[in-house]
Order: structure tokens, then C-alpha cells, then sequence
């Protein structure tokens, strides 16, 4: 009688040969097929959707590769996703790269005032030198009345391109300014154009006041200066002898007469 043989618990093996070992590679490739398997089988599933005997069967669910080594059914994604809330993010308004022209209201992307002294003034109406003059530091504070805290310490600070002079490249270069920027300032300094006239007015007539008063002195200095030389002259031969000073107040002089000869001599006094 013969004697069944057990069953084996590695792989088959014929008679006088030792078990083969499976690698690591084809353990993966072997799950990979009964992996493919179970999704083709699942897949007819989902094709025939009804039974034989007419009844509706429930579709199995779809099976999605997650990416992160694991599958997971279509119903467990849909939860997932479901649970996951985002905040809405901020509404952003549409900001308009253009700019408006202060004078003709057309809009423009860029122009050489609003890109050295930020005023919204388009190229095209530049084209008016007689507004949109510039002008020197030297002559806005002349002409103005201004100082230079006025230009770079008062906010906010005026701004100015340079400029080769054109007298004497040595002296350094000029900063020039926009002038209706700088008539601007001289209106927030003096408060209305009015005040800025009668500062000038008063400037003037003290400049008239310093120079007439200079004048005068040197005037005075001549006249002594002459005076002194005449009188040595004369005193050479003969010595006289003053008697008390008088003072003319109409022609601001003093005067002594020689008790000898009569001789007045006239002087000022400084």
C-alpha cells in the first residue's frame, strides 16, 4: 500500500534538489501581479453592474493608487477631500499700471517729470518749457526768498537733478529744480504770494539802505583824507593856533579858526 506524500511549505522541488529561495525583486513582482489582478477583477465587476436575475448589484468601489505606496477606495478619497477646508483667500483689487496726466487727464505709463519729480505730468505736456521750467538752487532762493532747510529739511524734501555747469565745469554741478514745485514751497513758507511780494519790497529797500550807507562812508573817508593832506601842507610855514571848535549841524562838520591868520580849518568827526 502505498503512502501519500505530505504537502510541501516552500516551493515545489523534484527529488534530490535543494529548495529555491524567491529575492526580494520577485516577492515585489509577484505582489505587483495579484495586485493588477484584483484591480482587473474589480474592474468587470464594475462593467456589469446588474445581476443575472435582473436586480442591480452594487458597483465595488474604484481603487486609487494614493502615490504614497498604498491604495485607497473612491469612497474614502471623496471623505478625505471632504474634510479638508481651506480659508478663501484675500480678494486682491486690480491695480491699474497707468498713470493720469494732471493736465490733459490722459492716461501714460511713464515721463521724464514723473520719473525725476514725481509729478504726474505726461511727456506731450512738458512740451510747455515756460510751466515746467527748471530752475537753480541759487536762483529759486534769490527769487523766492527761501533758505536751504526750505529745500531739504522741510517735507518732503524737494527733489532736484544735476546738471554740469555750464559757466565753468570745475565748480561742481548744479542742482535744478522744478519751479512750480519750488513756488509751491515759497506758498507753504510765506502762507500767500502777497506776504512773499512785500518781503521782497522790504529786502530791496534794505539792500538800497546797506549800499547808500556804504557809499556814504567812503565819501567821508576821502574828504578826511584830503583834508589832512592840505593841512600839512599849509602848517609847513607857518604854525597856527585854533582857537575853540564849532559844530555845524546842517553840514555835520566842525571847525576851528587860526587866531594868527584866520585860517578855518574844517573837519568831521568819525
Amino acid at each position: 500500500m502505498s503512502k501519500s506524500k505530505p504537502p510541501s511549505a516552500g516551493p515545489e522541488t523534484t527529488a534530490g534538489e535543494e529548495p529555491v529561495a524567491l529575492t526580494a525583486a520577485q516577492r515585489a513582482r509577484i505582489e505587483r501581479n495579484r495586485q493588477k489582478a484584483l484591480l482587473l477583477k474589480q474592474a468587470r465587476l464594475a462593467s456589469q453592474p446588474y445581476a443575472k436575475d435582473g436586480h442591480k448589484v452594487k458597483a465595488p468601489n474604484r481603487v486609487i493608487d494614493s502615490g504614497a505606496g498604498f491604495f485607497i477606495e473612491e469612497d474614502e478619497e471623496q471623505q478625505i477631500l471632504s474634510e479638508v477646508k481651506h480659508q478663501p483667500g484675500p480678494i486682491i483689487p486690480q491695480l491699474s499700471d497707468q498713470l493720469l496726466c494732471e493736465e490733459c487727464g490722459k492716461e501714460f505709463l511713464e515721463s521724464y517729470l514723473h520719473n525725476h519729480f514725481d509729478a504726474s505730468v505726461c511727456d506731450k505736456c512738458r512740451e510747455d518749457e515756460e510751466k515746467y521750467e527748471l530752475i537753480t538752487k541759487t536762483d529759486a532762493k534769490n527769487k523766492y526768498l527761501l533758505k536751504d532747510a526750505d529745500f531739504d529739511v522741510r517735507e518732503p524734501p524737494l527733489k532736484f537733478i544735476l546738471r554740469k555747469n555750464p559757466h565753468n565745469p570745475r565748480w561742481g554741478d548744479m542742482k535744478l529744480f522744478l519751479e512750480l514745485q519750488v513756488k509751491a514751497r515759497a506758498m507753504e513758507v510765506w502762507g500767500e504770494e502777497e506776504k512773499l511780494e512785500e518781503a521782497k519790497e522790504q529786502r530791496t529797500v534794505n539792500k538800497e539802505k546797506a549800499k547808500q550807507k556804504k557809499f556814504d562812508k567812503r565819501v567821508k573817508e576821502l574828504r578826511m583824507a584830503v583834508r589832512s593832506s592840505l593841512w600839512r601842507k599849509e602848517i609847513s610855514g607857518h604854525e597856527h593856533v585854533y582857537g575853540e571848535e564849532t559844530y555845524n549841524e546842517e553840514e555835520d562838520e566842525y571847525s576851528k579858526t587860526c587866531t594868527t591868520c584866520g585860517h578855518v580849518m574844517t573837519y568831521e568827526k568819525m
